[in-house]
């Protein structure tokens, strides 16, 4: 019955159709997309090739050894995990948390099952990539902040979200966006402004989405400048770059 009724309620503000096919969306379950369309998403479950340090999503065959995409070896977090490719139902979602504050159910259940299976559990401190003053005025809120506080009550993990400051507002990173035209764009683009809460620490980054890994890579190297012990990043899809 409550259900039913928080169902009725917020269909006022979620669409009945599912944003990618315009078939019926039934329920909350799944956000804007529908049960057919995250059938077609691709949510990581062991079965793939993902690099062992970026998670770059590289093949369906998994593969006895490690394997190194070599497009982040100067990066500067220690690894990094999705919950899923960025496509379909999960890119529609995604998209839609930086207008809504809301992660459905169905994604609230693949975060929780992919983040025990990556080993980030043992953070000492989540922090959410900020945004700037700018943009966060704009939206209201930071939809990482979101993702922070989901994890935040799966694992208990505090969360700090004053440590780490964007310093500037950068332009947002287009799909079409080459990784030195990423890089340049949040160059110094963030500060740690407490860096003794920061020192010794393992850091758990949030984000919605890992594209290059150029905005992960420019947090981690400020929070490791400051004496984080470790930094790995969690977000909720991998951009499949060409």
């Amino acid at each position: 019955m409550f259900k039913a009724l928080q169902n009725s309620l917020l269909s006022l503000i979620y669409p009945q159709q599912c944003r990618l096919c315009n078939r019926q969306v039934i329920g909350l379950d799944g956000g804007v997309a529908c049960a057919i369309c995250w059938s077609a998403t691709h949510i990581f479950d062991g079965t793939e090739v993902l690099c062992d340090r970026c998670g770059a999503f590289l093949g369906t065959a998994a593969v006895p050894t490690g394997v190194h995409c070599r497009s982040c070896r100067e990066h500067h977090y220690d690894k990094a995990a999705a919950i899923g490719v960025y496509e379909h139902a999960l890119a529609a979602v995604t998209l839609e948390l930086k207008r809504v504050p809301f992660i459905p159910s169905h994604l609230r259940n693949a975060l929780g099952s992919r983040f025990l299976s990556c080993g980030f559990n043992s953070a000492d401190l989540i922090i959410p990539v900020p945004l700037s003053r700018q943009r966060q005025h704009e939206r209201g809120f930071n939809q990482a902040d979101i993702i922070a506080e989901c994890i935040s009550r799966f694992t208990g993990t505090a969360i700090d979200r004053s440590s780490l400051t964007r310093k500037r507002h950068t332009q947002s990173h287009r799909i079409a966006m080459d990784q030195r035209a990423r890089e340049l764009t949040v160059e110094k683009a963030f500060e740690v402004t407490r860096p003794n809460l920061i020192k010794g620490k393992s850091i758990l980054l949030v984000d919605d989405i890992f594209t290059s890994g150029a905005t992960a890579s420019s947090c981690a190297h400020v929070l490791k400048k400051s004496g984080a012990a470790s930094v790995n990043v969690f977000t909720l899809a991998r951009a499949v770059m060409h």
